[in-house]
């Protein structure tokens, strides 16, 4: 069994796709810097890092120069819960964490005695808006015989009403378990790498209808074009991308495993359908290989993302080294909350530690 259910039909005036292209309307780029301005910025920014004892946390998708100085200075880059579990096991008093804000949730959870601060709290992400708290819970109330689980891309609120979060490099392990102890699933946010997970367990799942802006981009038609430029190329692809695109994937998994298994393919042209935010550390770890950002709908109108998270782009030197100074932007979850996320998240860390999995983020 599978279904898909819609906001819309929650009583919800505003559709999914209505509501992120108000939030993407909102969306302004970073201003433009020059070579010696950039450089001037990241001299402060080093010394007042070290000043404050913080660490920058940024997610691949961030900008290159801010994933090069979280390198530099001590700090981390990675998936999102790998990000949240280094600033837990970090000895700085700030984590700074350059992604979008389920991420600073995330890390404010499990780290409740540090402040979080984030270069903007305005980075948000599609799956996380399209499932607002009010609606999901009526929705799980609905459906009380279903476990309820959900993915790591949502809101510390959406966590807490679950009974499991999960990444995408975990997903199919926990959902294969409950489907194997009789269990039926309730499946939020992302339809498309909930459908990856039913058609891969069979699992009854029931399945909230949204999806990631920059993956459901990525066309099967245009992979198939450059497959035909470059017939020895190898495909990698998100599970948040479509069942199109998934087809015709070498590689289905997360940006950690994708990056893995860019290291690990013998073929030097490789075709990637993810945020291009990815392509940095790709091409740092193999220089000898060409990576090619999957064609998604084009420069148009028609293009919500052209590959890139428009949020996550929000991220920049100058937003950082403002909230840093100030220390605003600071990310708060209120305890009570937090602990009753934490206990979902500790079942998934819980079971990765009793299986001996790899827990990776999201995204």
């Amino acid at each position: 069994m599978i279904n898909i259910t819609n906001t819309q039909e929650l009583d919800n005036p505003t559709s999914d796709l209505e509501i992120v292209r108000r939030y993407l309307d909102q969306v302004k780029p970073p201003k433009e810097l020059s070579k010696s301005e950039s450089s001037k910025l990241e001299a402060q920014l080093r010394e007042l890092m070290q000043t404050k004892n913080a660490r920058l946390i940024a997610h691949y998708y961030s900008d290159s120069s801010l994933q090069d100085l979280a390198d530099d200075t001590g700090g981390f880059v990675g998936d999102s819960l790998e990000m949240a579990r280094f600033g837990r096991e970090s000895d700085a008093d700030i984590l700074v964490v350059a992604g979008v804000r389920f991420m600073g949730e995330s890390a404010k959870i499990l780290s409740p005695n540090k402040k979080v601060l984030m270069p903007t709290l305005d980075a948000t992400c599609s799956l996380d808006i399209a499932c607002p708290i009010e609606t999901f819970a009526s929705f799980c109330d609905e459906h009380p015989d279903r476990t309820v689980v959900v993915y790591a891309n949502t809101s510390a609120a959406v966590k807490a009403r679950s009974d499991w979060i999960v990444t995408s490099s975990i997903a199919l392990d926990v959902v294969e378990y409950l489907s194997d102890e009789g269990q039926k699933i309730l499946w939020a946010p992302d339809k498309h790498l909930g459908a990856y997970i039913k058609k891969t367990t069979d699992a009854d799942m029931l399945l909230w209808d949204a999806a990631c802006v920059v993956h459901e981009e990525f066309k099967a038609r245009g992979i198939k074009d450059m497959l035909a430029i470059y017939p020895d190329a190898a495909v990698l692809a998100h599970p948040e991308s479509t069942d199109a695109v998934l087809e015709l994937a070498d590689v289905i998994g997360s940006t950690t495993q994708i990056i893995n298994e860019a290291k690990r393919l013998p073929n030097r042209d490789i075709i990637v359908a993810t945020d291009q935010g990815i392509f940095h550390k790709l091409q740092q770890q193999n220089p000898d290989k060409s990576f090619i950002i999957a064609p998604t709908a084009g420069n148009s109108a028609a293009c919500k993302s052209c590959a890139h998270c428009p949020w996550m782009a929000m991220n920049s030197f100058q937003s950082m080294y403002s909230s840093l100074l100030q220390e605003t932007n600071e990310v708060l979850v209120e305890s009570t909350l937090a602990e009753q996320a934490m206990k979902p998240l500790q079942r998934m860390l819980d079971f990765a530690a009793k299986n001996q999995l790899r827990v990776k983020g999201r995204a």
